[in-house]
């Protein structure tokens, strides 16, 4: 296994085990087979275990697999607050304790705000003292490290990791959302701050596996490494030395033991350009299906109505490489809820985006045509009232 060090010089495992997709049996987690994935893990070396109070009986099956193996010394635990659920001080404590007592332990390695989009979230958060509940934990020992995980757009990013002196952040990544959310942009940024970026989706929720079109399969195949598409992807991740850990969310002996073997052979900067190339011809594969010709340079940015050109035709895009639900979702997550709307409709058909797009793409069109699918009139409801609560005082 191979180790990445945060801002305290603690070494954390390439590899991370993210906590929210094991086996279930009757409606619970199946503990049993999830203790035998999680010490193969930890026999490799993987130290590090990201898990959420909102993922189910996860923090409470990780505190008694922890518990019975007399793990916890040995690990780093990393968990979420539920900040959209926060209306108070005293209700970020409830939360907190409570997630203690499930984790059974005294104290959290790395605590994040979890699903952070806007900094408005954050600026919530600082109204109800956050800033001096953090200080308190921080100097009890209760939390070593403090966070967010985000889903948001590339400027929103931005905003938040310039905010506070954070000590870690999670981002979705992977070598077909390169220019998606944080992106490498936001990567790339946290990295300068020193800020160790941890990687959710380093194969799309599996859809880099189990969804390839067959064209993108032969083009792996032919290449000759004999690396499965998970390795490939993996692979990538590891290359860059911005990424600290990789979270996987291993769900069987097999996946462990892969996914286990690649973190202990990839350095960064082991890619040959061949290789690069090798993957650009998968995303190639995978884009045939995009209604819109966007590279996501965002060249087109920033809008002068607030418009997230790229994020609206990445979400457009979506829908016809994915689902028409994965693609609307992700608008809604991006564009939707944020204090401050991205919506392609509130271009106003400035054309100054389209006097800067390398590809000539007739901006202001397909603009109208992505708000249009992307935002029928159930999820434009829906969008609304999840606004009110999440932005409610």
């Amino acid at each position: 296994m191979q180790y990445r060090k945060d801002k305290n010089g603690n070494e954390l495992s390439i590899l991370g085990f993210g906590c929210m997709r094991f086996t279930k049996k009757g409606g619970k987690i199946d503990i049993d087979k999830a203790e035998k994935e999680v010490l193969a893990a930890f026999d490799a070396g993987v130290n590090y275990y990201d898990t959420a109070y909102v993922y189910g009986d996860s923090e409470a099956t990780m505190g008694e697999i922890f518990e019975r193996n007399q793990m916890r010394d040995k690990i780093k635990i990393a968990t979420k607050l539920p900040q959209y659920l926060c209306r108070s001080k005293e209700t970020v404590e409830k939360y907190f304790r409570e997630e203690l007592s499930r984790l059974r332990t005294d104290h959290v390695d790395y605590y994040l705000m979890h699903h952070m989009t806007d900094l408005a979230m954050w600026e919530k958060l600082k109204e109800i003292s956050i800033l001096d509940w953090i200080a308190e934990k921080k100097a009890s020992g209760a939390i070593r490290n403090i966070g967010f995980s985000y889903h948001g757009n590339t400027d929103n990013f931005l905003k938040i990791i310039n905010d506070y002196d954070w000590d870690i952040c999670q981002i979705q990544y992977n070598y077909f959302d390169e220019v998606a959310q944080a992106g490498r942009i936001g990567l790339q940024a946290a990295a300068a701050k020193g800020i160790p970026v941890v990687i959710m989706e380093p194969l799309r929720g599996g859809k880099l596996v189990n969804q390839l079109p067959k064209e993108a399969l032969k083009i792996f195949k032919d290449s000759g490494k004999g690396w499965s598409p998970a390795e490939w992807g993996l692979r990538w991740l590891y290359d860059q030395p911005e990424v600290t850990v990789v979270l996987s969310g291993m769900n069987s002996l097999e996946m462990v033991q892969e996914n286990c073997r690649v973190a202990s052979e990839t350095p960064a900067g082991s890619l040959t350009q061949a290789e690069f190339d090798t993957l650009e011809r998968v995303c190639q594969a995978i884009r045939a299906k995009d209604k819109v010709g966007c590279t996501g340079c965002r060249y087109c940015m920033p809008c002068p109505q607030n418009v997230d050109i790229p994020g609206a035709f990445r979400c457009y895009n979506t829908m016809y490489i994915e689902s028409k639900h994965e693609g609307r979702f992700q608008y809604a997550q991006t564009a939707g809820l944020v204090k401050s709307p991205a919506y392609a409709s509130q271009c106003i058909g400035c054309g100054k985006c389209e006097q800067h797009c390398p590809q000539n793409i007739p901006i202001r069109e397909k603009l109208k045509e992505a708000d249009r699918a992307l935002r029928p009139l159930p999820y434009k409801i829906g969008i609304e009232v999840a606004r009110k609560f999440m932005f409610r005082k």
